[in-house]
């Protein structure tokens, strides 16, 4: 079959009136799949890649791919597979990074009469299981409390689907071998990982919640819970509507870091979700308090949690660093009830000092010498198990350096 060929060339103008744009096109009837390729220089700036189908969303890669391919059974990671559907397609293009002169592309699309065979990369092999861990309450001496029980976990990974390097799989077994109970993939403004989440979950032994992070040029959010796909081109009100309506839990990420801030107008109160990712992998210097003052400016009453935000093993940090810890049940729905309760605390590993609310009392593990800091609390912990009586608000351990070692909702 005859490619199609699109060309064009972004300027800034274009950037500034709409920051991701649809070029349209037509399959031929005869066409069951098909490959979109982008070229443009790379050196010069960035286009993120995604498609629209006359139905709606087929898939998402951001920057991180060049080209997808969409056939019955299988599609390019981040792609959701399915029949072509008659009528106009759109290859999705975000304009990230456009210079001053510009930035021409151009766009190959290929009609296949007969889908193509799944390519190697698709057909990685899985490695072996995990092996069965304790729960890390147990491994921790955490009690249970009105038969909820602590889990610890990742609410912030990436995996083939957008940019991280490991399948859903390995990402799994990963998080588990780190002694994780729980992880989210969320993977950047797609849902085409969620699909093999169950699967994942069972053979790693490790619940897995699905996630979407919602991804633009002024901030990020994670969606949490099987929702569908959110339209990152919408307003953040929208999502957060959207994320309410469906029965999840949204969360603003890692809100003071660099170029990822969140820049987007302020949410009324209304839709304002009080769920933040105070604790992020790039908080390297934890005595610089500017997450803690963006979150406690945000709303009155934060439910702070962390993410590695995990891309791939080289970057140096795995999933659990920092570690959420939440009072729930250990299912998808069970976690997203505690994340909902506030019943949050955070931790810079599994195994560092914590800081847990439980019920009506502090719970304050491995953190002999650190000082407890809330909104009327100062204290020195004395010993590695120690039970206080809770106070209202946000607490955490900091070292003499002014170091935060854990936080608590």
């Amino acid at each position: 079959m005859r490619a199609l060929r699109r060309t064009g060339h972004w300027t800034v103008a274009d950037r500034a009136a709409g920051p991701v744009r649809g070029v349209p096109f037509e399959l031929p009837a005869d066409a069951r799949a098909f490959t979109v390729r982008l070229a443009y220089d790379r050196s010069a700036g960035v286009l993120d890649l995604g498609c629209l189908g006359p139905r709606g969303f087929r898939g998402w890669s951001g920057g991180a791919r060049s080209e997808y391919t969409l056939t019955p059974g299988w599609a390019t990671p981040g792609y959701l597979p399915g029949e072509p559907e008659p009528g106009v397609w759109h290859v999705l293009l975000g304009l990230y990074r456009i210079p001053p002169e510009g930035l021409p592309y151009r766009l190959r699309i290929i009609p296949h009469l007969s889908p193509p065979a799944v390519p190697p990369p698709l057909r990685r092999g899985l490695r072996p299981p995990p092996p069965p861990r304790e729960p890390a309450a147990t491994r921790r001496g955490l009690p249970s409390l009105g038969g909820l029980r602590w889990l610890a976990g990742d609410l912030h990974a990436h995996t083939v689907h957008s940019d991280g390097s490991l399948t859903v799989a390995e990402l799994a077994c990963l998080a588990a071998d780190r002694g994780l109970d729980f992880l989210a993939v969320t993977d950047h403004n797609t849902v085409s990982h969620h699909a093999e989440l169950p699967a994942a979950a069972a053979y790693a032994a490790i619940s897995l919640l699905p996630g979407q992070e919602i991804t633009t040029d002024l901030g990020h959010a994670n969606a949490f819970g099987d929702l569908g796909w959110i339209d990152f081109r919408e307003p953040p009100g929208v999502w957060a509507a959207a994320v309410r309506e469906r029965g999840g839990v949204m969360s603003i990420n890692h809100p003071v870091a660099a170029d990822c801030a969140w820049r987007h107008p302020t949410l009324g109160t209304d839709v304002r979700s009080p769920v933040v990712e105070t604790w992020h992998w790039s908080w390297l210097d934890r005595s610089w308090g500017a997450p803690l003052a963006w979150t406690q400016a945000w709303t009155a009453a934060p439910i702070m949690i962390g993410g590695s935000d995990y891309h791939r093993p080289e970057e140096g940090h795995p999933p659990g660093e920092p570690t959420t810890w939440i009072l729930g049940g250990d299912t998808p729905g069970g976690i997203l009830d505690g994340i909902r309760a506030g019943a949050t605390s955070v931790s810079a590993a599994p195994g560092g000092p914590l800081l847990l609310r439980h019920g009506d009392d502090f719970l304050v593990l491995d953190a002999d010498g650190l000082l407890l800091w809330g909104p009327d609390t100062r204290r020195v912990i004395v010993g590695d198990r120690v039970v206080l009586p809770a106070r209202p608000g946000p607490h955490r351990l900091e070292t003499f350096r002014n170091e935060v070692m854990a936080l608590c909702s």
